[in-house]
């Protein structure tokens, strides 16, 4: 099928407004950290050599993308011993947890932003013989030049909101133009399925998959200070709160509060999703009159709340609590990752807005793991019950972790299949 006039019309818009978006992701990354050589990977400029054999490219926006098909990759290394595996994302968080959980034979780049030139660049040196596209990032260019370049595509965890899906039905031959040469598409839902069939996805090649955040390995746990914050802990009681965002803080230290009053030694073990709100939330935590300790600054929990305001050790605070909340669902962000608190057995607290996770939150939910809040006061209330009632709290600990591991034995399947659609064998 021949590019749309909408396609030449974006691709005209992106040629122009590429100088200003790259000057933008640069700075972002320099921000963050990045060095120059690395955040001008977002050009096209690689700063390692492609590996010899063969390639398989994966591509995912940010961290939870990121870190979902990791064990993805690890799979399809143990079936194809020769392959190489490339992973770009687009933020210096994702990059930093990848690093310290990259696969065997892996390596890490900035994605390169939609235009021609960073593409053309990228793919002329990585040269990849497969690409993996994970949830719902359709860059058209992207799209357009990685098969011009005779490179299959598959799309994988598929996941596009009714309002992305609204928009493309009213542009249907751009829809079908992006969409028809797929090599495989699997999807989160049956109905994403069917609607991404109608908007253009090859028929026999769009499938229903598996969420790949419930394949997910169990997050890892730094054994060193396990053991030094058990120690710190003591025989007191702790639960977490972790991924929270801008306007959940309070209502969680709220709720602590009056966990308090009948658990006087609690301890809450508070992670921001974003670490560098760091000084907003202990403002937040020394305006309700609460003591806490910081992570980064080395201490451990000895005070009423801990601020674990760091990254990569998530694992670490879902094996402590036996109960989590997690955040981005008491404000409309779409809910975080359920699996992974449930790897680590611990019961799963949410508030209700977890569009991006509705139908695993009911499984769990159903299967006793997990129980959504509508507020503070509510969270306060299900947090008390698994507080005092131990038999409970075992209960829902042990669902959680049951739910999480039914769902591991298929990873195998969705790796076999990629290698058989995108020919990588």
């Amino acid at each position: 099928m021949r590019p749309t006039a909408l396609y030449r019309a974006y691709a005209a818009a992106s040629a122009v407004a590429l100088p200003f978006a790259a000057r933008a992701r640069v700075k972002k990354l320099r921000a963050a950290g990045v060095s120059i050589d690395r955040a001008n990977e977002v050009i096209g400029h690689a700063t390692q050599r492609r590996p010899g054999g063969t390639l398989v490219w994966f591509h995912a926006a940010s961290v939870g993308e990121s870190l979902s098909v990791l064990s993805l990759i690890a799979a399809m290394g143990r079936i194809l011993p020769d392959a190489r595996f490339l992973i770009t994302s687009g933020t210096a968080t994702s990059a930093t947890l990848i690093a310290a959980r990259m696969p065997p034979r892996t390596q890490h780049q900035f994605v390169p932003l939609d235009g021609a030139g960073p593409l053309k660049r990228f793919l002329r040196t990585w040269r990849p013989d497969a690409c993996v596209l994970v949830e719902s990032e359709l860059w058209p260019n992207m799209l357009v030049y990685t098969r011009a370049a005779g490179v299959p595509i598959a799309l994988v965890n598929a996941r596009l909101s009714e309002r992305s899906m609204a928009r493309w039905s009213k542009r249907p031959d751009t829809a079908r133009f992006l969409m028809e040469d797929f090599a495989l598409v699997l999807t989160q839902t049956q109905a994403l399925a069917d609607g991404l069939i109608a908007l253009g996805a090859p028929k026999h090649r769009t499938l229903k998959g598996v969420d790949l955040k419930s394949l997910s390995a169990p997050l890892p746990v730094h054994g060193k200070l396990l053991s030094d914050v058990e120690n710190a802990l003591g025989p007191r009681p702790a639960w977490a709160a972790c991924s929270t965002h801008a306007g959940e803080e309070r209502d969680v230290l709220t709720a602590h509060i009056s966990l308090l009053e009948n658990h006087p030694d609690l301890c809450l073990i508070l992670t921001p999703r974003h670490p560098e709100r760091s000084r907003e939330v202990a403002q937040i935590i020394r305006s309700l009159d609460l003591s806490y300790t910081t992570r980064s600054a080395g201490e451990l929990p000895t005070k009423q709340v801990y601020l674990a305001d760091t990254l990569g050790e998530l694992g670490l605070w879902y094996t402590l609590a036996p109960f989590v909340f997690l955040g981005g669902s008491l404000k409309p962000v779409g809910g975080h990752n359920p699996y992974e608190p449930a790897h680590a057995g611990a019961a799963v607290l949410s508030g209700t807005h977890v569009a991006n996770f509705a139908q695993v939150y009911a499984r769990l939910e159903a299967a006793g793991g997990a129980r959504l809040v509508s507020d503070g006061a509510d969270l306060a209330r299900l947090a008390e019950h698994w507080l005092t009632h131990e038999q409970a709290l075992g209960e829902a600990r042990t669902a959680a972790r049951d739910f999480a591991a039914s769902q591991t034995d298929k990873l195998e399947e969705i790796a076999a299949q990629l290698i058989t659609h995108l020919d990588v064998m």
